[in-house]
């Protein structure tokens, strides 16, 4: 292998297959990918003649493979639930891991809710209290035994780790959506809720990432039982943190009393076996809750807004609720600017606010074109809609390093993002597209559609259609958006990057 140089990916598949015949003594039948959800590590199970399975890995990331396969052996050696190692070609990137099957907790969640509604069910809550009462283990036992010298990229959910949550949903959620702020004064708060946080005992095991579809459920002898993967992030840190992330997590959707009883069985549980008492780990409760929504928000923003990623996007929603029911009981720090932006996430994405999908839904249909070739033709049937002309904006496309670019490039994102004119435009666009959704939705229309023009159909019409479909699609769950670039086959092409 040349250093520096990415293994293609036969060669990886045939280094987990090489593990395999070490570990089952000969060659798997069958290799299949294994899906790998927001991961940037590959997956694919290996089955053998007679039905054994195991399933290989890559990860890219030679430090955070090590730390996942050191604490998979301490966690294994302490009888937790967690997938035996069965080999590891570190040098490539490469380990072949026990099988632990294809069902989630959230696939378990998604499986057992009636249809339509979006609630926890309550016949899912027993797996939940087993994982609360794991979870402890993972937190004290590990807390002694895993060597944080080999954590990534930090030892300890310490300042440094607390602040480089805080800016990344500072950078990946307010500005890409758009939210308005001073960044003093939210430098401020972030340092006053550090602060907060780290007053607290911080010596356990921090799972980082424990939520619905980091939990494996497996059948044992006496029914489903939990079993844990992707706790490649741990860092010594509060035993507040993965309990938030776990009861908090916006796609399993618990509701409020689901959510108080579990955390009452969880301090419960520590409280029995001397770990901490319930008055000093509420103290810290809200700070921990509030931290991990706006982990989360900054990642469902990188995921949906600048990878463009909508289903990252749809539980925007579900975060604004969470925070709404913070807020209304009142932050845990005087965070005045940090409160005032929580504020507007939940009125543009709290769900409260939105009306109702009226059967058979809308459908909203936003196109960009150049006024040259003419007006966009409706092929709705309802006579057209909007259409706003975006030549007052300023032009990138008059500059020579933008000329081969499109409103698609985030150069050119860029550039019109942060023009005061091109917000002030955009945000009386959406106030009337929103407002003309909601009265669509009410009186039972079934389509709308919105055209964005400007003189090539390239930069500042593609822009402004991109913009209102990531708006709809995370504040408007209930409509059906269809984006065109008429003017795209004129586009110059130009080389692939690199």
């Amino acid at each position: 292998m040349v250093p520096g140089r990415a293994i293609p990916g036969k060669a990886l598949v045939d280094l987990a297959s090489a593990l395999f015949v070490e570990w089952h003594g000969e060659p798997p039948q069958d290799i299949r990918p294994v899906a790998a959800d927001g991961s940037t590590r590959s997956y694919w199970r290996l089955t053998a003649r007679e039905g054994a399975s195991a399933v290989g890995a890559h990860g890219p990331d030679p430090m955070e493979n090590r730390a996942f396969l050191s604490y998979s052996r301490t966690l294994r050696e302490l009888g937790l639930p967690v997938p035996e190692v069965y080999g590891a070609d570190e040098r490539s990137g490469v380990w072949l891991l026990e099988d632990l099957g294809d069902t989630t907790l959230f696939d378990a969640i998604k499986e057992a809710r009636e249809p339509g509604s979006d609630a926890l069910p309550d016949a899912v809550l027993p797996l939940y209290r087993q994982v609360l009462e794991i979870l402890p283990r993972f937190q004290v036992e590990g807390g002694k035994r895993i060597d944080f010298r080999r954590a990534y990229p930090r030892a300890a959910f310490d300042r440094q780790s607390i602040l480089w949550d805080l800016n990344y949903f500072k950078y990946h959620f307010l500005k890409l959506a758009h939210i308005p702020f001073n960044e003093a004064h939210l430098e401020r708060d972030f340092s006053r809720l550090a602060r907060h946080l780290l007053a607290g005992d911080r010596s356990r095991f921090l799972y980082r990432d424990l939520q619905s579809r980091n939990v494996m459920v497996r059948q044992g002898t006496e029914g489903p039982e939990p079993w844990f993967i992707d706790y490649q992030g741990g860092r010594r840190g509060a035993l507040q943190y993965d309990v938030a992330s776990l009861l908090y997590d916006s796609k399993a959707n618990l509701g409020r009393r689901q959510r108080e009883a579990l955390l009452d069985h969880y301090i419960g549980v520590i409280e029995s076996h001397g770990v901490a008492r319930r008055e000093e780990f509420l103290e810290l409760w809200p700070g921990y809750v509030l931290v991990r929504l706006l982990q989360a928000l900054g990642a469902y923003g990188y995921r949906g807004f600048f990878e463009r990623k909508p289903r990252f996007l749809q539980s925007v929603p579900y975060a604004a609720e969470n925070l709404r029911g913070l807020l209304e009981g009142g932050l845990p720090v005087d965070v005045p600017e940090l409160e005032g932006a929580l504020r507007a996430i939940v009125d543009r994405w709290g769900r409260e606010a939105e009306p109702s999908a009226v059967e058979g839904g809308l459908q909203v249909t936003v196109s960009s074109f150049r006024y040259p070739g003419g007006y966009p033709a409706d092929t709705s049937g309802h006579g057209g809609g909007y259409v706003f002309d975006c030549r007052g904006l300023p032009n990138p496309g008059r500059e020579e390093a933008y000329r081969n670019l499109t409103g698609l490039d985030e150069e050119t994102i860029a550039f019109i993002a942060a023009r005061p004119e091109a917000q002030e435009f955009w945000e009386r666009v959406r106030g009337i597209v929103d407002a003309h959704i909601a009265n669509y939705l009410e009186r039972g229309f079934h389509s709308l559609s919105v055209h964005f023009g400007c003189t090539g159909g390239q930069h500042r019409s593609v822009y402004m259609a991109e913009r209102l479909r990531q708006h709809l699609s995370v504040r408007r769950p209930d409509v059906r958006v269809e984006v065109t670039h008429r003017e795209s086959a004129d586009w110059p092409r130009r080389p692939a990057r690199v």
